[in-house]
């Protein structure tokens, strides 16, 4: 069999990205390393106010069970790293019973700084889907890490109507482990409650930030962010490492809501968002 296609099976493909940014002596990022595979692909990056930005595409209609993606990210010392997604990411039903898995890692470096920022995940009716995440902070590094969860196709009526949803997350700072989140979601119990609480159809977002991001906060102008369509926490963690979750009446509200979000720790940082590359 040829070796480029010995990670498709007749059901799931087996893919990854390895990707490193540096620094060069004047502060310029650039791609270090980037190593990838389907059903992972990769613009081509640009560099907007001293940021590389590049978008991770999946180049097929979305995740299937059985697939599997390995992504390995870091940001060497004094780099500056913008990653985003150029449309939403969907999984679909599963037909086998089997998950779709994506497995992440990002390290990022002493005096680097690391933005992700995707579009929504979209779960469809039916689908299976885990995803773990380990993140690995050095002392000095900057991190403005986003998730956004969407309850499915809501205009097809498929609020909350996969099949399980597991996703996990681990933060260390410093080799020290200061944030441990496990969600396993499934309409068949209660776990859904919570989110079913406020909105009825809720995206769901979170926020970690750490370094420029975190210092200072904005307390108030966080606040002010709730309304009848957001609800929205934020606390401090270990190492003065910053977290914020939100619940959103609707996709509008949601990505109001992330832009809000990204032009205010940007702003407090006394940083300017780079662009994200994405068709308006």
């Amino acid at each position: 069999m040829n070796s480029a296609l010995q990670h498709i099976t007749n059901t799931s493909l087996d893919g990854y990205l390895r990707l490193e940014c540096s620094a060069r002596p004047d502060g310029t990022p650039f791609l270090s390393k980037q190593d990838f595979r389907v059903p992972v692909h990769i613009g081509k990056g640009h560099i907007d106010h001293g940021v590389m930005v590049l978008n991770i595409a999946n180049p097929t209609a979305g995740f299937f069970d059985g697939d599997c993606v390995n992504i390995d990210v870091t940001v060497r010392s004094g780099a500056r790293l913008c990653l985003s997604t150029p449309a939403a990411s969907r999984v679909y039903p599963t037909r086998s019973g089997k998950p779709a898995r994506v497995k992440q890692r990002f390290t990022v470096r002493e005096n680097a700084r690391l933005e992700w920022n995707p579009e929504p995940f979209i779960p469809h009716a039916g689908a299976c889907y885990h995803q773990s995440t380990s993140i690995h902070l050095e002392t000095g590094a900057s991190l403005l890490f986003l998730d956004w969860i969407a309850p499915g196709r809501t205009a097809m009526g498929e609020a909350f109507l996969y099949q399980n949803l597991r996703w996990e997350l681990d933060l260390h700072l410093a080799g020290h482990l200061v944030a441990r989140e496990r969600y396993n979601l499934r309409p068949d119990n209660d776990s859904l409650e919570a989110l079913r609480l406020r909105f009825p159809a809720a995206h769901y977002l979170s926020v970690f930030a750490a370094g420029d991001f975190a210092d200072p906060w904005p307390d108030d102008a966080l606040d002010a962010l709730n309304g009848e369509r957001v609800y929205l926490g934020h606390g401090t963690l270990e190492g003065g490492v910053r977290v914020i979750r939100a619940l959103c009446a609707d996709s509008v509200a949601a990505r109001l809501l992330a832009a809000s979000l990204r032009k205010l720790l940007h702003e407090s940082a006394g940083l300017v968002p780079p662009g994200l590359g994405r068709i308006p």
